[in-house]
Order: structure tokens, then C-alpha cells, then sequence
């Protein structure tokens, strides 16, 4: 159900990879704080937003948050039989789908991150699969070599062709899975949506992802903490606070979804490259982007990556990037030279 309500005072929520510090509103006459929150793409969403009352009166936000996230699920979710996603993925090769604008706008950039990254692949679904990594799933055997080796040669975004007719595919059965950056999307929308009520001073989180925009009361800015990744089971530490300024923020980790079988543990984050769970020293990424997609997108592609190779894809592209990795000696942390502004 959804809920909409003004409120003051000093409220903190915790995401599953990041920690929200945010302050509330001073008196009447200053910016009003208004919160909305509900559910989407099978996750909660809470959005933040700062104007005068006279502002905030005139407007009725709710009803077109709900409908624009409800046609981004319907076009972008696997749980919906008849959503625009699972269309596709029934589709023959060969055969072109006209697509939405939402839908060709997450494609072309999931294709993008992926011919860039090679670590961020959007047709892995079958993968994940083999491997027993499906909702609510955990892998029961590991998968063949020559298992692996056959399915890592039927998926990659190479396999899609984006035309202005549409979409389609090379190989049958191929199929797309946007949960590494609709979440994001959906972000974005909604962040055009305020911006086009001249709303400006905002926060938005689905899942645990989030974009902010301005300032909060009193000239404050937005102070986003990155979740200490080695605490306790079912504690949740700050390891450190940032100010993002205008962008998205997503971070992704292997510390938290992993498996252990046969004494070896294995992370959900898979490599396409090589068909097998990823293995490396690093276990948290953080990565701003004025895109909220684009930034969830590289969070899962550099966690993948390990930490090396993250270090240099983020310094080659100049993008604001923290990384925790693991040493025998603790976590190591890595701080790219246009991430550190924000900290």
C-alpha cells in the first residue's frame, strides 16, 4: 500500500548497501518536507522532497509516481507473464519486437555498459540459472565445464540487435533480465517526474538505490553513509559518509548474497566471460553517476571486475568510484580521483 505524508524531525533508514543520514524540516515558513513510499519491481521505494507548502499543496505526486512506476514494472519485470521483457524473451531469433521508450532506453544502455565493461551482461538470465541462482534459490551442484562452456557461447548483448524498428535476437532463447539497471531507470523517471513540477530539492531510493538532487533545509546538503561490509550478521555500520552532490548512487557487494558448497563459497555476481560466480578481493563498490541506471549498472560490472581492474576501468573513464576490497591484513579501500570531491 501506499503512503503519502508530511513529517519532521530526524529520521534514518537503512538500505540494504547503504545507510540514509537525513535531517528534517525547520518551521513553517521554511521548506516543507514531503514523503512518499511504496512498493515497485518487487522492492519498497521512499521518495524525499523539499519545497514551500504552497508548493507542495498544489501538487498531488502520489497518484503519477504509482502509475509512471507501474508501466516501467509492467514493461520491465519477469514476474509479469505479459510484461514487455518477458514478450521478448519468447521471441524467435530473428524476429523484431517494436519496443517501448522505457524499454529502448534501459536496452541501449545495458548494451553500452556491456560492450564497455564486458562484465555487465543483461542476457545472463540462463546463466544464473544454470547455476541455481534464481529467486529464491542456492546452487545444489556446480555446473559442467562443457555446461559452462555452451551457455556462455548462447548469451551476450552481441546476440541483440537494436534497430529503430526494434529489438531482436541472434540465438534462440536468448533472454533479458534489467535487474542490474531498471531499478535505476525507475529512479530517473521519477526524478524527471519532480524536476518537471520544478521541484528540485529531492531524494529518491528504490531498492536500496538512490538519486538526490539539491539541498535539504537550511542550506544542508544530502550526507549518504556506505555500509561497513565485514559487521555482524544483521548489523548494519556506517564505514563512511559522503556528500553526492546532484547524482545517483548505487553500490553493490558480494558480502552479503553468497553460497557455500562443497566448501567452496561462491558469489551471486557472475562473470559472463567465463560463466563462473565471481572470486575476487573485492566486496563493495559505490559508484556516483548524474544516472542513478548508469551508476547501478557499474556497480554490478566493477564488482565483477575485482578490485585491479575496477581501479583502472574507473580511472581510464574518469568516473567517481569507492571501492572495499579484502586483504589477509582487513579491508583495503580505494578512492578514484574523481570520487574523492565527494568525500
Amino acid at each position: 500500500m501506499n503512503r503519502v505524508f508530511h513529517r519532521q524531525g530526524m529520521i534514518a533508514i537503512f538500505f540494504l548497501t547503504l545507510t540514509l543520514l537525513i535531517s528534517g524540516c525547520g518551521q513553517n515558513d521554511e521548506p516543507q518536507e514531503l514523503y512518499l513510499e511504496g512498493k515497485t519491481m518487487g522492492t519498497t521505494y521512499h521518495i524525499k522532497v523539499f519545497a514551500k507548502q504552497q508548493k507542495l499543496d498544489s501538487l498531488n505526486l502520489l497518484p503519477e509516481v504509482t502509475l509512471l512506476l507501474k508501466d516501467i514494472n509492467q514493461s520491465m519485470s519477469t514476474y509479469i507473464d505479459d510484461s514487455e521483457i518477458n514478450t521478448f524473451n519468447r521471441l524467435p531469433a530473428g524476429q523484431v519486437m517494436p519496443i517501448s521508450r522505457d524499454f529502448r532506453a534501459v536496452v541501449s544502455e545495458s548494451i553500452r555498459l556491456g560492450e564497455s565493461t564486458q562484465t555487465l551482461d543483461v542476457t545472463m538470465g540462463p546463466l544464473i540459472d544454470l547455476w541455481g541462482f534464481g529467486p529464491d534459490k542456492k546452487p545444489t551442484k556446480r555446473p559442467t565445464d562443457e555446461e559452462l562452456a555452451a551457455m556462455v557461447a548462447q548469451i551476450g548483448v552481441d546476440k541483440l540487435i537494436l534497430t529503430e524498428q526494434g529489438l531482436a535476437k541472434t540465438v534462440a532463447g536468448l533472454e533479458l533480465s534489467f535487474s542490474s539497471t531498471a531499478k535505476g531507470y525507475g529512479i530517473d523517471k521519477v526524478a524527471e517526474l519532480l524536476e518537471s513540477h520544478d521541484l528540485t530539492d529531492y531524494m529518491v531510493e528504490i531498492g536500496g538505490e538512490l538519486r538526490v538532487s539539491g539541498k535539504k533545509p537550511n542550506d544542508q546538503d544530502w550526507r549518504i553513509a556506505i555500509e561497513q561490509p565485514d559487521a555482524e550478521p544483521g548489523v548494519r555500520k556506517v564505514h563512511r559518509v559522503l556528500a553526492p552532490g546532484n547524482n545517483g548512487i548505487a553500490t553493490s557487494g558480494d558480502y552479503r548474497i553468497y553460497y557455500e558448497m562443497d566448501g567452496i563459497t561462491y558469489s551471486h555476481l557472475i562473470d559472463p566471460a567465463t560463466g563462473m560466480p565471481s572470486r575476487h578481493d573485492l566486496v563493495s563498490v559505490t559508484v556516483l553517476h548524474p544516472s542513478a541506471m548508469t551508476a547501478d549498472g557499474l556497480a554490478t560490472a566493477l564488482t565483477v571486475m575485482g578490485m585491479d581492474k575496477a581501479k583502472a576501468y574507473a580511472e581510464k573513464n574518469d568516473l567517481p568510484v569507492y571501492l572495499i576490497g579484502k586483504s589477509k591484513d582487513g579491508l583495503v579501500t580505494y578512492s578514484s580521483p574523481a570520487f574523492k570531491p565527494y568525500l
